[in-house]
């Protein structure tokens, strides 16, 4: 598939989170017009995907303060979806707490573990006691569900018009720089067509444990003048020797500088597997420029 025609209809977009988190934000404005289907975990918004239950998966992949989000780097190399597209969303955190509630009576906060480690310095500021919960948005709705002024809950705006809290303190985030990127799955490749603008390519590639494989392997890219933006390493079969990689490079597969370096790359490696080919998300470009 070669084209992007059929996103420009509706269907079913699975996110790992309950509604009102930010995956389900980053849901609604890249594809307003398809359902959103919430899954308890990572494993099920795959699942859901290859099962059919959904067309598409939003999931995200990087954060710019708290880095990689490990489980999904472990699932992209062994699921059989493709990557169609990629999304950056600022992250706004609000301190959330149920009517009535303030700062004087909140005693503890809830929230998911990376939240709480973007948000330290008002939980510090209030002396409160966080305790994680396994979503943002979960636990806005825990702190509804329990009524109790002395819990407040970090969480999305969009989370509080959900379940009807009230926001104590907005912009919650110690930086305000602090973004996830997220990237668009899907059973079928969709590769973004050659010469219509920047384009990512995501692969992975397994190399030989030899001296200097790795640095045979990605000779080809310096060479040839293509930039590598990220670069992951997998341990395989439970040995302790990073044999796996995946990557992420500006440019198309077409284009003459990448073609040769990937092919350089075929010489020293054991596989290589595209994970996708697709537009890069204007927000490179505002954050290279700012």
């Amino acid at each position: 598939m070669t084209s992007t025609d059929h996103l420009t209809g509706t269907g079913r977009i699975a996110y790992q989170g309950e509604p009102g988190s930010n995956s389900h934000i980053i849901c609604q404005r890249a594809y307003p017009d398809w359902q959103s289907v919430p899954c308890a975990s990572f494993e099920d918004v795959f699942a859901a995907v290859s099962g059919g239950v959904a067309e598409l998966a939003m999931i995200p992949i990087d954060n710019s303060i708290a880095g990689r989000v490990a489980d999904i780097h472990h699932f992209l190399p062994t699921s059989d979806l493709h990557i169609i597209g990629e999304h950056f969303l600022p992250i706004q955190f609000q301190l959330l707490g149920i009517p009535g509630s303030s700062l004087e009576t909140i005693k503890s906060v809830h929230s998911h573990v990376h939240a709480l480690g973007q948000c330290r310095k008002i939980i510090r500021r209030y002396g409160l006691t966080p305790v994680i919960s396994g979503d943002t948005a979960g636990s806005a709705r825990e702190v509804a569900e329990a009524g109790d002024p002395t819990i407040a809950s970090l969480a999305t705006p969009l989370a509080a018009e959900i379940y009807g809290l009230v926001t104590l303190a907005a912009d919650a985030e110690d930086e305000d720089h602090n973004t996830t990127r997220f990237v668009t799955l899907s059973r079928e490749p969709v590769i973004a067509p050659a010469g219509n603008g920047p384009t990512v390519t995501s692969f992975i590639f397994n190399v030989r444990n030899l001296p200097a494989a790795l640095y045979k392997a990605l000779g080809g890219f310096a060479t040839n003048g293509v930039n590598m933006t990220k670069l992951e390493s997998y341990m395989v079969g439970g040995e302790f020797t990073a044999t796996q990689f995946l990557a992420e490079v500006d440019g198309h597969p077409e284009d003459t500088p990448l073609r040769n370096a990937l092919e350089e790359l075929a010489f020293f490696t054991t596989d290589v597997k595209i994970l996708g080919v697709y537009p890069a998300d204007p927000y490179r470009r505002a954050a290279a420029a700012g």
